[in-house]
């Protein structure tokens, strides 16, 4: 009996392997920080593997968040520190309609107003954003692709969030001081993830983004 109790809890750690290898994780070290965030292929497949292309050529390494909206989102991967904008790849389709929504943690890919325009830049949701989510394949209506989840330190990215900002050409509420990300690399040993990991704290209480806040002045 002990022997059958063996062979099936290890076949089941086997079949749990390739489980494992299809949700990456990608840890981002910034100047304010570090955080993961898990990957979902099988929800967004091609948004992932486009992602992953640019976190394995070390494209967004040294680019910068250069949006901060405070309860709204934080966006990053497109714009160097001297703001200039990088070359990026073909863009690709939009896999918005996937069931998964804009919701507080959440990470979606940046576009212009036509729906298949997202090349690198992405976002991280700071609130349930059902306005950036799908809902019929109308232009306006096609949503944002969201295709992973902040799974550990979403209180560096509130942190990034509270950032000063002022406007500089294009960029209308860029970060007074430069947040860079200085390195993305995939997970070779995958974090041990719970569904409570999945589900960020609500966003802190008003008296600390206004503590945050304090001698804030926007450009």
């Amino acid at each position: 009996m002990k022997a059958v109790r063996l062979l099936l809890f290890l076949l089941g750690f086997m079949v749990s392997l390739p489980l494992q290898a299809a949700t990456p994780q990608v840890e981002f070290q910034t100047s304010f920080g570090n955080f993961v965030i898990e990957l979902y292929p099988d929800k967004a497949p091609k948004t992932v593997d486009n992602f992953l292309e640019y976190v394995n050529s070390g494209f967004y390494e040294h680019t910068l968040f250069h949006r901060v909206v405070e309860r709204f989102v934080v966006q990053g991967g497109g714009f160097s520190p001297d703001m200039r904008q990088k070359k990026t790849l073909p863009p690709i389709p939009n896999e918005a309609n996937n069931g998964l929504k804009n919701e507080r943690g959440t990470v979606a890919m940046a576009r212009r107003f036509e729906p298949d325009t997202a090349a690198a830049e992405f976002f991280i949701n700071l609130a349930d954003n059902k306005h950036l989510n799908y809902y019929r394949p109308q232009a306006a209506y096609m949503g944002y692709c969201v295709f992973g989840r902040v799974i550990r330190g979403m209180d560096v990215v509130e942190k990034i969030s509270h950032a000063p900002t002022l406007s500089a050409g294009i960029l209308h509420e860029l970060p007074r001081q430069n947040i860079v990300i200085e390195k993305v690399a995939v997970l070779e040993t995958p974090l041990m993830v719970s569904e409570q990991d999945r589900k960020p704290e609500v966003a802190p209480p008003e008296k600390i983004i206004n503590s945050a806040k304090k001698g804030k002045k926007r450009g």
